[in-house]
């Protein structure tokens, strides 16, 4: 029986381009010990089904200096400034000495050999690494932009253009420098979130009858252990607190800017930071399971999934670069046959080749998501893939779970009416000791009133439930009857005024507690679902945003789902549907408006979030169904964060597109140049590097969209 292959996880550094990590990922598919290998170039991570070492890696990744390391090992990267980055050093004394041609060139003539001298010292300083590359590329047949480089600058010394090759090797070696640093920038947003935990803490572990104090890497805590945290330090671990009382900032996590107060059995999560209090912290999952390790590896999953534009630009560049190999050799070959000016139209055929490199149409996607989806995760947003954040820009309909979507999910009171002779107080108070003996979410809702408004609790005696009714209990020496309108109508009289009122709250959505003390009805109290209050502001940034249909799927009766529709000016509702029901009506909004998405708890709603173009989960934080379950996660339970993502969505479509537009613009009119002959080497250089700085610098602007 054969061993399962195992699979492995590697970070990598050094890895400057698309076309890099390709070469890399074939280069590791190559050894005889690998059965498989994916490059993430956007998160810089490999994984290999196989029997390998990080020496194979690093050699398999030695033509680009790729230096690996184990995905769990924490590795702290040394930043080097720009200017001290040897391959920025060389260019700088590349530049140096192509001033000093052109200042010989003037002094003593082009073909001075001492003119000549400076450019080819020029080539060989700033084109060392190229020339390495390509040659071994050549050997080999393998083309890339390296590749084209060498064959051209060769080319342009056969012809005896020195002064163009040098200027040539320099800007290109300037731009393959600001491309690295650019994609280091985009990078950025999972370097941050990596850096959210702490690798240590100091945690409380018993000894026999003691309790000992040690710090501890947070690889090495284990579930049960307590960890202390004091005012002002990151909690290392998701758990249950202990022991006492603060405020706890969950803006890494959730992306919410408000402290969240945290006391004993609240639930926290690692690298939020703890502001006042002083907490003991029970440890629930070990490091690789905590929320923040999985928002990083769904990031970074999120990262290395090729969006559909990106699919399609992939296997465009794939016929791409052969066929602009054999218009530069046409170009090269056929005037001459006719018109004779060999040497003019070589040159022109090596422009030809510099200038239809695919490195800007290659980089056109990637970058764009990669930005984006660090940058949603930073707001408290997980978006599980770049093609979902393509489809969420393409969206034209939503359907809204109520419950814990545009509500808040928690009944509350929002009612009372008593009779008479007794105060709205005293009956809350009257009702709460009865409903105090439940567990119904109606019974909490009472007794949250009757604490937020400091009311005295009265004790209950002789409690007895009525299966499918209601309740009743002897309260400050009266038997107090608690239940619906219906069964407290059998018990005593209810005039026809008092129905009219429960009809109304009814009417309202809100559910009906009727009260009767000693047999005579004492009040009424209506509780409700509470509507969120930004929902009502979402919806209308949503219109905004040009979403054409805004539909409200709910299991709730019709009267509490119109009152909560009509609140927020929601037109098209559906009521009394089961699971089964809203996937039917995610199909039908499909057939109708085409991309729909659903937002939901990820939970109750998971056939309509599946269903759905684009699934949305409330809550993400804390909850392993939403993050399983859907597209994209809220983290902080805000819907605000809806027309946020929207937004960047519908912006990173339009960044795509003109990415692809500038990076075909820019070549076709270079090439256009050949016609009358006017392409020049340095044109076509900057024709090719100069659109993959303008598509990865347009990709960075998706870095500080932040709100809608």
């Amino acid at each position: 029986m054969t061993a399962t292959p195992t699979k492995q996880e590697y970070r990598l550094q050094n890895l400057s381009c698309a076309s890099c990590a390709a070469k890399f990922e074939k280069n590791v598919k190559a050894i005889p010990e690998v059965q498989d290998a994916q490059v993430n170039f956007g998160a810089s991570k490999i994984t290999v089904t196989g029997d390998i070492n990080v020496d194979q890696l690093e050699e398999a990744g030695a033509f680009d200096g790729i230096k690996v390391s184990q995905s769990k090992t924490r590795t702290i990267e040394k930043s080097t400034p720009f200017y001290r980055k040897t391959e920025n050093i060389l260019a700088g004394i590349s530049l140096l000495f192509v001033v000093l041609g052109y200042m010989f060139g003037t002094m003593r003539g082009e073909t001075d050999p001492l003119t000549i001298g400076m450019f080819i010292i020029a080539i060989l300083v700033g084109g060392i690494g190229i020339f390495k590359t390509g040659f071994r590329n050549l050997a080999r047949f393998e083309f890339d932009m390296k590749t084209l480089m060498t064959i051209a600058v060769i080319g342009a010394a056969i012809i005896g253009e020195w002064e163009e090759a040098a200027v040539v090797v320099f800007l290109f070696a300037v731009s393959e420098a600001l491309e690295a640093y650019s994609m280091d920038k985009a990078r950025q947003s999972i370097r941050q979130l990596m850096d959210i935990a702490p690798p240590t803490a100091t945690i409380k572990r018993a000894h026999g009858e003691h309790f000992h104090e040690m710090e501890l890497p947070t690889e090495e805590i284990e579930i049960g252990d307590i960890l202390i945290v004091k005012p002002g330090q990151k909690i290392a671990m998701d758990g249950i607190v202990v022991s006492g009382l603060s405020a706890v900032n969950q803006a890494a996590i959730t992306g919410e800017s408000i402290p969240v107060s945290k006391t004993v059995d609240d639930e926290v999560f690692a690298g939020t930071l703890n502001e006042e209090g002083a907490l003991e912290v029970r440890v629930t999952k070990r490091v690789e399971d905590t929320t923040i390790a999985k928002i990083i590896h769904l990031v970074e999953e999120a990262q290395a999934e090729k969006a559909p534009s990106q699919q399609f630009v992939d296997r465009f560049a794939k016929y791409y670069t052969p066929a602009i190999m054999i218009v530069a050799l046409l170009v090269a070959v056929l005037p001459p046959l006719f018109i004779g000016d060999w040497q003019h139209w070589i040159y022109q055929g090596l422009a030809v080749l510099v200038v239809g490199c695919p490195c800007a149409l290659v980089v056109s996607t990637p970058v764009a998501i990669v930005t984006a989806i660090g940058n949603a995760a930073r707001q408290g947003v997980l978006i599980k893939g770049g093609i979902h954040l393509e489809q969420l820009g393409h969206i034209e309909a939503i359907a809204f779970d109520k419950t814990g979507t545009l509500t808040k999910g928690q009944p509350a009171v929002t009612d009372i009416i008593t009779s008479q002779e007794m105060s709205e107080d005293y009956v809350l108070q009257l009702v709460a000791a009865v409903e105090k003996q439940s567990q119904h979410p109606l019974a909490k809702a009472i007794l949250r009133a009757l604490h937020e408004k400091n009311l005295t609790e009265f004790i209950p005696t002789d409690f007895q439930s009525v299966t499918g009714k209601g309740a009743y209990a002897t309260v400050d020496d009266q038997i107090i009857y608690v239940g619906s309108l219906k069964w407290i109508a059998t018990l005593t009289t209810v005039d026809e005024m008092i129905k009219e009122q429960v009809h109304q709250l009814q009417q309202q959505g809100k559910t009906v507690v009727a009260a009767v003390s000693n047999n005579q009805f004492i009040g009424m109290i209506g509780i409700a679902d509470q509507l969120r209050q930004e929902s009502k502001d979402v919806l209308n940034k949503l219109n905004g945003l040009k979403v054409k249909h805004k539909v409200m799927l709910t299991g709730d009766a019709e009267p509490t789902a119109q009152a909560i529709a009509t609140s927020i000016n929601m037109t098209d509702v559906r009521a009394s549907l089961l699971p089964a029901e809203k996937l039917m009506a995610i199909k039908d909004l499909r057939a109708q408006f085409g991309a729909v998405a659903m937002v939901g708890d990820g939970v109750n709603d998971a056939p309509a979030l599946a269903a759905a173009d684009v699934g949305i989960a409330m809550g993400g934080a804390g909850t392993d169904a939403a993050l399983g379950t859907a597209d994209i996660a809220l983290m902080s339970d805000d819907l605000t964060k809806l027309p946020y993502t929207i937004g960047l969505s519908r912006k990173t479509l339009r960044i795509i597109k003109e990415n692809i537009i500038f990076a075909l613009a820019l070549k076709l009119i270079a090439l256009l140049l050949v016609i009358p002959g006017w392409l020049t080497l340095w044109i076509a250089i900057f024709a090719d590097m100069g659109a993959t700085l303008l598509v990865v610098l347009n990709s960075l602007r998706l870095i500080k969209s932040k709100t809608w």
